[in-house]
């Protein structure tokens, strides 16, 4: 099996594949489609970004039964960041299953929202197994019908330490079930949770394929560590159209840069682990809609991105260990793009950079500081666009055409000034032209959507 078209699956699914351009299917969608349609256990071994949401998501979603609005199918995630990342690839999916309803249920998030819609139910399951297990204690979450369990980068699930958390929902969940792992490593603890939890479970294993290598620039720049914040400046000045994403090693460092970068006037956003995840939709809705140009953030924070166009990488500090350091500049230099990775190194540091480049096996160029930039910031260095955002979502029926159209309608705005909408359960983001964002924020707040007018704000 090589192609979706032959799947036994509703046709509603196979339209969005056709829809989503799908053809030919990943090595890990074809050979774990046909055992999970056959109803099997299986264990997926494939590294991230092989395609696997849809190897599972297919089966998953052709198994709901959309008249009944119990939880049928969970899917269990070592972060949030995952857990949205999935949610939204099967909502996608899912799309002309008409009513379908999905849950994410993940810590870092208020938990009565997720209460009240398992009251209200559900069909699918998404989320982390802490919060998850809260919510079995509390008595609010129905696994009675659950018929399909997915555990999703279960090795890193366990090396996080989620071991008994995982063993408590598999314990509550029916054992007529089908249960299947996908983990990028298959250590023996996952070995022996195969053992425990399924029934002759079918080891898929599909080996990593050498990528080809992403076309990046590698600088580094000698600085004293009193200079560094000048230094950054300086280079972001000089890369004034980038989108730019900054590490640094510690939330202390990443929240003192950002206040920094603000004051010298570029359009700055901060992420770190101790971000309450409303915070964190905000300054991510804020990147992906041109709002913010700078992100400055720590590796923890940073995990399980999904930053399209990403122009600029810059090593504020240098990271312990070179596979960090690819990790950090892969996020630049993607889609046949060029890349631009920067590094701040102290005289210190010169034993750092050798030991990154005898990892790579690449050098990274040595380059002198630009000469301080004029005063006045390029006008490029600016965001173009301002994030509006909407007290209102999915669950109060809101589509991006609703946006849209009270904007370039009722407000009489035109469309080249509105840029992304983003639609969550609670809440939804429109992109506007910075020009216009003042009178689009008191314009749209006095229009009626779906027959109400909703708050509007400026995207913290």
């Amino acid at each position: 099996m090589t192609t979706f078209a032959g799947l036994d699956v509703p046709p509603p699914l196979l339209q969005v594949v056709a829809e989503l351009g799908f053809t030919a299917m990943t090595p890990i969608q074809a050979e774990s489609l046909p055992v999970l349609l056959a109803g099997g256990d299986l264990v997926g071994q494939s590294r991230t970004g092989s395609g696997k949401t849809v190897a599972f998501g297919l089966p998953l979603l052709a198994g709901i039964d959309l008249s009944v609005r119990r939880p049928q199918a969970l899917v269990v995630c070592p972060t949030r960041e995952l857990a949205t990342q999935v949610a939204s690839a099967l909502r996608t999916l899912g799309r002309r299953l008409p009513g379908l309803r999905i849950l994410v249920a993940c810590g870092g998030q208020p938990g009565g929202p997720q209460r009240r819609a398992l009251w209200e139910g559900v069909h699918l399951i998404v989320g982390t197994p802490g919060r998850i297990v809260d919510h079995m204690a509390r008595g609010g979450i129905d696994l009675e019908r659950i018929s399909y369990v997915v555990l999703d980068e279960a090795d890193r699930m366990l090396d996080m330490g989620f071991a008994d958390d995982v063993e408590l929902v598999l314990e509550a969940v029916p054992q007529r079930r089908q249960t299947v792992f996908f983990s990028a490593t298959f250590p023996r603890s996952i070995a022996e949770m195969s053992g425990r939890w399924q029934r002759n479970a079918v080891h898929v294993t599909i080996p990593d394929e050498p990528e080809a290598t992403p076309d990046i620039a590698q600088r580094a720049y000698t600085v004293e560590p009193e200079a560094k914040t000048a230094a950054l400046v300086a280079l972001l000045k000089q890369h004034p159209e980038a989108s730019a994403l900054v590490f640094g090693n510690f939330k202390a460092t990443v929240q003192a840069l950002a206040v920094e970068l603000t004051r010298a006037g570029f359009s700055t956003g901060a992420l770190h682990g101790d971000l309450e995840q409303r915070d964190r939709d905000h300054v991510m809705a804020r990147l992906r809609n041109r709002s913010t140009r700078v992100l400055v953030a720590t590796d923890v924070a940073a995990r399980g991105l999904d930053i399209d166009g990403l122009d600029l990488v810059v090593n504020y500090e240098l990271p312990a260990q070179p596979e960090v350091y690819v990790h950090r500049i892969g996020r630049t230099g993607r889609a046949g793009k060029q890349g631009v990775a920067l590094s701040l190194a102290t005289p210190r540091e010169d034993g750092k950079l050798a030991k990154i480049e005898a990892f790579t096996g690449a050098p990274i160029e040595r380059a002198a500081l630009p000469e301080a930039a004029p005063a006045p910031l390029p006008a490029a260095v600016v965001a173009p666009m301002e994030t509006l955002l909407i007290h209102a979502g999915r669950r109060d029926k809101l589509r991006p055409g609703d946006i849209l159209g009270a904007l370039t309608g009722d407000a009489g705005f035109s469309a080249a000034d509105v840029g992304k909408i983003e639609i969550h359960d609670r809440f939804a983001y429109v992109a506007v032209s910075r020009s216009i964002a003042r009178e689009a924020l008191e314009k749209l707040a006095e229009v009626r959507m779906k027959n109400r007018r909703f708050r509007i704000e400026r995207a913290p």
